[in-house]
């Protein structure tokens, strides 16, 4: 399979791109319960529970702040190929807001899923 470039990537809201933004990260997670009981002729045991899922996007400033607290239609894209993109609600817990002296000021946001998230298709 080919690589692909992340230059094609984005992140909308309500599937309109937010403009400005350079890179995203997602972490999708499964919990675990430990399981082991006197039976489990002591082996560990595990047993899924909930997944959940959160992460960051980052980018310079164009436009006014997404307000922490938020919540959101997310589609983060991968590229610009059909089918590569996770989307879900989400609500925005933390704004960091960057202005360097010698630089372009620059917004990263943390956001934490709510609900299933739509996983990548291809």
């Amino acid at each position: 399979m080919a690589r692909l470039k992340g230059c094609g990537g984005n992140v909308k809201i309500a599937t309109v791109a937010i403009a400005g933004i350079r890179s995203w990260s997602l972490d999708y997670v499964m919990n675990i319960e430990d399981t082991t009981g006197f039976d489990s002729a002591c082996h560990k045991a595990f047993t899924p529970t909930m997944d959940e899922w959160a992460g960051t996007f980052e980018g310079m400033k164009d436009g006014a702040p997404i307000a922490i607290g938020t919540e959101v239609a997310l589609e983060l894209e991968e590229s610009a190929t059909a089918n590569q993109e996770w989307t879900g609600q989400a609500i925005i817990t933390a704004i960091h807001p960057n202005t360097p002296v010698a630089g372009v000021v620059a917004y990263s946001y943390d956001f934490q899923g709510t609900g299933s998230l739509v996983v990548a298709a291809a």
